[in-house]
């Protein structure tokens, strides 16, 4: 369990946080930029110190103001990836990685080399020098350099926001691999909303300073307060999904979710294969009486369990299907469907609308 509570004034700007996570997977610091992400996670870090608070792993206590604790940063064994990297440009990167282990304790320094190069793909890297390496690269090395530390807490701030989609695909691929093979525990800080619904298991929403929500992933992804905070890109769904089968005549697979089958571009994943499905609220469309003769091929019954305020021309329907999806529709059609709280409804879902590679990155880690 992680445990967080800090207070401090930078100028004009005010941390005032509290939170506690388990860690046995990626927590998610999320929201938009000033919300207060980095301040705290270097926090966390011991880069900054609270004017008052309480910062614990587990039962290690890493702050507390009343008791006059502080580890100095690196008595924290936590480790930290930058946005940057913040690799040495003079050390080739095997190097870089065997000056993270200097900072793990003598007696817990099994973090070997050969595991770490195997667990990032950085076999051929070895004898480069990080100003030839591409950012992606770059950051798969600040990766192995911080575990090769044998940390107990991994702190990863923004590590993608300067990498193009296939860069940022790739470096995810290996934080997945790292989550599922090390056990060690993650805060992740983010703005954007597809790394968070990809990775995360726990997401804690942040907003001038302050803790907004903090929950499940699927369960903060799906409520409707939040999208002023998030962003409007934000509003959606995160499905827990298995392969159920693979239509070969129309290139298609078959996805077993909570209220029935997502048929979705195909994948190339075995049956039985679990993964996780984003489906944005943009994406689904809402009918009062069950479609007969549709193009779409996903189609869910439920209920309306919540209509959230109304955004302009627009406003967000959460609707129970077994797991709540959330649809974006102008308000005009809202009144004119007669849709309020309890209403059945039948929930549409373009197959084309389903990013069909995100989903097989998502399952990489999957046993």
């Amino acid at each position: 369990m992680l445990s967080v509570s800090a207070r401090l004034a930078r100028g004009a700007f005010a941390l005032d946080t509290a939170f506690a996570a388990e860690t046995d997977g990626i927590v998610a610091l999320f929201g938009a930029s000033g919300a207060g992400k980095t301040t705290l996670v270097d926090a966390i870090a011991g880069l900054v110190r609270p004017a008052s608070g309480r910062i614990a792993l587990g039962e290690r206590v890493l702050f507390d103001s009343e008791a006059g604790i502080d580890l100095r940063p690196e008595r924290r064994r936590i480790g930290y990836v930058f946005q940057d990297g913040r690799l040495f440009p003079h050390l080739s990167v095997r190097r870089n990685l065997l000056y993270g282990r200097r900072f793990a304790p003598k007696e817990r320094r099994h973090a070997t080399l050969d595991r770490v190069v195997a667990l990032l793909g950085l076999e051929a890297l070895l004898q480069r020098r990080p100003g030839t390496l591409s950012g992606g690269e770059r950051q798969r090395v600040a990766l192995g350099r911080a575990l090769m530390a044998q940390p107990e807490l991994l702190l990863m701030d923004e590590p993608l926001a300067a990498l193009d989609l296939p860069r940022k695909a790739q470096v995810m691929d290996h934080i997945e691999r790292l989550r599922d093979e090390t056990g060690v525990p993650i805060v992740y800080v983010s703005h954007a909303v597809d790394e968070v619904a990809r990775l995360a298991g726990t997401i804690v929403v942040m907003a001038h300073g302050r803790v907004a929500a903090a929950g499940p992933a699927a369960d903060i992804m799906a409520r409707l307060d939040l999208d002023p905070l998030a962003g409007a890109d934000a509003a959606g769904a995160v499905l827990d999904a298995v392969v159920e089968r693979h239509d070969a005549a129309y290139g298609l697979s078959e996805l077993a979710v909570p209220g029935g089958t997502l048929r979705v571009p195909r994948l190339r994943l075995d049956p039985g294969r679990r993964l996780r499905v984003r489906v944005r609220a943009r994406d689904v469309a809402l009918a009062t009486a069950e479609p007969r003769e549709t193009s779409v091929l996903n189609v869910f019954r439920g209920r309306v369990v919540e209509i959230g305020p109304r955004r302009g021309a627009s406003v967000d329907v959460a609707v129970d299907i077994g797991t709540r999806l959330t649809a974006r529709i102008t308000a005009r059609s809202a009144d004119g469907l007669g849709l309020a709280p309890g209403a059945e409804v039948y929930a549409l879902i373009k197959s084309v609308a389903v990013d069909p590679a995100s989903l097989v990155q998502a399952a990489q880690a999957d046993p």
